[in-house]
């Protein structure tokens, strides 16, 4: 079975798919221990890669080779890309689906934006025309082999989602998503436009959308749900806190012995799994 393949069976079986949001080999490493699914969502990797906000700073090689990179130590996670609009240009898109295939996604988020783009939930998005959007999403789903494409769109304007939405359902994509929808009401909306086109939902710490569980989504028939920067925020948070404690402790590092803290001998077990899994994959790895 390949990536795509078994990324689709996933989304098919019952309830909701939940992929995790990483955006270093090291906030994966963490993650593969509790989820079977990352998402590597546009913001934590410019955020990670560059130090730069999500508004189109990406370089396509940068984003293939953390894919590569990811796949080597993760053999049998479902392992979703954001890659913003293609990188611009529709024959570009085309390529990178194809480098990414080979290089073991199971599937690509492309979305309508027009440059400059912006994070789906923030302001000030501006959209494709809908036509123009529509060759290049056809020209990518053309191009791929049995990877999983995600038609996206970031409308905003009520009337301009429902037909975006509705003409995204109808291609060979295998899942819509509308970003920054921003309540339940909405959903139950679009996912009646789409008929049984699978559903994908973005949530996102301070986003526009409500904060809604697994078992909630299951009910609004949302088949996958992605969590972009759980992780990334969460560092954030943990990295300030533990420099602060150093700075106010004169540079002395705290008590480790039973405080429950990582040190050097569990993150190095952690990262010995990347090595010992992929071993352990052998001849039953999910094929590319």
């Amino acid at each position: 079975m390949t990536y795509g393949s078994a990324l689709r069976e996933e989304i098919r079986s019952p309830g909701t798919t939940p992929l995790i949001g990483v955006y270093d080999m090291y906030s994966a490493s963490i993650a593969a221990t509790r989820y079977n699914g990352f998402f590597v969502s546009g913001f934590g990797f410019a955020a990670s890669h560059y130090g730069l906000p999500d508004i189109g700073f990406i370089a396509w090689p940068d984003m293939v080779a953390f894919v590569e990179r990811l796949r080597l130590a993760f053999p049998s996670h479902h392992l979703l890309v954001d890659i913003d609009d293609g990188y611009v240009d529709p024959e570009v898109a085309c390529h990178v689906v194809q480098r990414l295939e080979r290089g073991g996604a199971s599937g690509v988020i492309l979305e309508d934006q027009m440059r400059p783009r912006r994070c789906g939930h923030a302001d000030g998005k501006l959209v494709l025309p809908l036509d123009t959007y529509l060759e290049k999403l056809n020209l990518v789903l053309e191009s791929r082999q049995d990877m999983l494409v995600v038609a996206r769109t970031d409308a905003t304007e009520e009337s301009d989602i429902l037909r975006r939405a509705e003409a995204l359902a109808e291609t060979d994509a295998d899942v819509v998503l509308v970003d920054g929808v921003r309540s339940v009401e909405w959903i139950r909306r679009i996912r009646k436009v789409i008929g049984d086109k699978p559903l994908l939902f973005n949530q996102i710490a301070g986003g526009k959308s409500p904060r809604l569980s697994l078992s909630e989504l299951t009910d609004l028939d949302c088949q996958v749900a992605i969590y972009s920067t759980p992780c990334l925020f969460a560092a954030h948070t943990a990295i300030d806190a533990a420099l602060e404690d150093i700075q106010n402790s004169d540079g002395r590092l705290p008590e480790f012995a039973g405080s429950g803290a990582v040190g050097v001998r569990g993150s190095t077990e952690l990262l010995e799994k990347n090595i010992s899994r992929h071993h352990a994959m052998g001849r039953t790895a999910v094929r590319a």
